[in-house]
């Protein structure tokens, strides 16, 4: 199938289980996850109306940004350095991997500098997963705290990667427990709990259901790649 029709029925799938958990469509944010993707192929998911694209690596995203249309909204969803953060000020609509309070402050001061208010949402290593990166959750209430001081950085939810599983309704628990999670989380001076992103190729439809907005979606849509 080509992405066209295969981001057509990503959509029809993401209808299916907002109307589920009582939603609309349009509740939902889908972010087409390009990495490793050709630009060609991803202005085809682009002609046929999906704006919002997702990148792991911040090197891959900033080449890509000057080939694309320039509505394309950018969402950075991978591991974040420090020193890569001078490369995204000003280029990512919202940054989903913020865990680290040194990468916190550099994203402050470049922002400052930039004169803008960086949207990140904080991730939580969910499944305690030493190869994944995150707050454990009982960490999120005082790391949220410590970002008081930062006046250029704005949370606006929570991302998670739920542990892989060959079934999926095996991370419903998870994504259950993230919401519970983000409905806790009092809003604040720059705090609003409003994107709950969770939930990938293999298991969104359960996340939906669950109550997550955003989904990160790539090989449906792209297609199966291989990393390097």
């Amino acid at each position: 199938m080509s992405v066209t029709e295969n981001l057509a029925t990503v959509n029809e799938l993401i209808r299916e289980s907002a109307e589920k958990s009582g939603r609309k469509r349009e509740d939902i944010t889908l972010v087409a996850v390009s990495k490793t993707v050709d630009t060609a192929r991803i202005q085809e998911a682009v002609d046929a109306g999906q704006t919002v694209l997702g990148e792991n690596r911040v090197q891959e995203m900033v080449a890509k940004i000057p080939e694309l249309p320039h509505f394309v909204q950018w969402h950075l969803i991978g591991r974040l350095q420090k020193n890569k953060v001078k490369y995204i000020i000003k280029k990512s609509e919202l940054i989903h991997s913020l865990c680290s309070f040194d990468v916190a402050k550099e994203i402050d001061r470049l922002s400052k500098k930039e004169s803008v208010i960086t949207p990140c949402l904080l991730q939580i290593n969910i499944g305690h997963e030493a190869s994944k990166q995150g707050l454990e959750m009982d960490e999120v209430d005082d790391f949220i705290e410590t970002l008081a001081e930062l006046d250029s950085i704005y949370i606006k939810g929570l991302m998670a990667i739920a542990p892989q599983v060959e079934d999926p309704e095996d991370a419903r628990s998870y994504f259950r427990e993230m919401k519970d999670k983000f409905d806790s989380i009092k809003e604040r001076k720059n705090v609003c709990m409003k994107y709950l992103s969770m939930g990938m190729s293999h298991d969104f439809q359960v996340a939906i259901e669950e109550g997550a907005n955003v989904v990160r979606i790539g090989s449906k849509i792209f297609g199966e790649r291989i990393y390097l």
